[in-house]
């Protein structure tokens, strides 16, 4: 029996990626789309799906405050207690990178964007397991079971977690990182960095006076080191302070570049995926 399935992304291009890939694995029906999260809502309401899939960013209700808006009303429809079980939820979500440790619970999945074939498929196939072993419990025991959904403890519970990650991250962050030039170790304020980009392994650090390099071994790792309100993957290979940003320059077939306020004015691509979050900062 195919899973009955919601996309819900502001992107008409992500929605239509998404549909494509989900096409391709199978047994999949997507039987609505929305665009927006108060669509979410009455979408789920009416259609109760398996699965959704819900963009983390969106304006007005981003994909936590659709959660939450569903266990609101499950809970006043019964009496303030925990109503039971919600869909299957999978987060998409382009740059929210101190999240994703947070979508590492039963209850959800995550998809990093661009989406993967391969990551669309495997987290359908975690579902697919899911309703499976709900299916089973359900025809074995005496009474129905709960089914496989997370239940509104379950999200709240996520939600937490959620809200520890982001404090812990925020914690964790040191002002200063060190940053090697030539043979000096230098303790270089976040704030003065301009961007970090790597090349054959290499980790580039430059600021508006020097550049030097950073003992880290990716990206990914130094990432975890810089306050996230204040630095963007704006790209595969760059990681930028929004605040040293000193131009937007529109690029072909709608892409963008970013000019910094390093010496050299360093121009650096902003990738497909990370448009829609350019566009948010600024409000393009």
């Amino acid at each position: 029996m195919p899973i009955s399935a919601l996309i819900v992304d502001d992107e008409k291009l992500a929605r239509d990626e998404l549909k494509y890939l989900l096409d391709a694995v199978g047994d999949v029906d997507v039987v609505a789309q929305g665009a927006n999260g108060i669509e979410a809502v009455n979408l789920i309401e009416e259609h109760h799906p398996d699965l959704v899939f819900l963009d983390v960013q969106m304006p007005g209700l981003d994909g936590f405050a659709v959660i939450q808006r569903l266990v609101e009303r499950n809970r006043l429809r019964n009496g303030g207690k925990d109503a039971g079980p919600l869909p299957q939820f999978v987060f998409a979500t382009a740059y929210d990178q101190y999240a994703v440790r947070a979508f590492e619970v039963n209850a959800v999945d995550y998809l990093l964007k661009p989406f993967d074939r391969a990551r669309v498929c495997a987290a359908v196939e975690r579902v697919r397991a899911r309703l499976h072993a709900g299916s089973s419990n359900a025809a074995s025991a005496a009474e129905p079971a709960a089914g496989p959904q997370p239940t509104s403890s379950q999200i709240d519970a996520l939600l937490k977690l959620l809200n520890r990650s982001q404090d812990a991250e925020r914690a964790a962050h040191p002002a200063k990182l060190v940053v090697q030039a030539q043979s000096r170790l230098l303790l270089v304020d976040q704030a003065d960095i301009c961007y970090a980009a790597i090349d054959e392994g290499i980790i580039r650090i430059v600021t508006r006076s020097f550049e030097g390099h950073s003992k880290c071994r990716t990206l990914e790792e130094l990432q975890e080191l810089l306050d996230p309100a204040h630095f963007w993957r704006a790209h595969r290979g760059f990681v930028v302070n929004i605040n040293h940003i000193r131009e937007v320059v529109p690029w072909f077939k709608s892409s963008y570049q970013l000019r910094m306020n390093d010496k050299q004015q360093t121009e650096i691509p902003v990738s497909r995926a990370q448009t829609k979050r350019l566009r948010e900062l600024f409000n393009l």
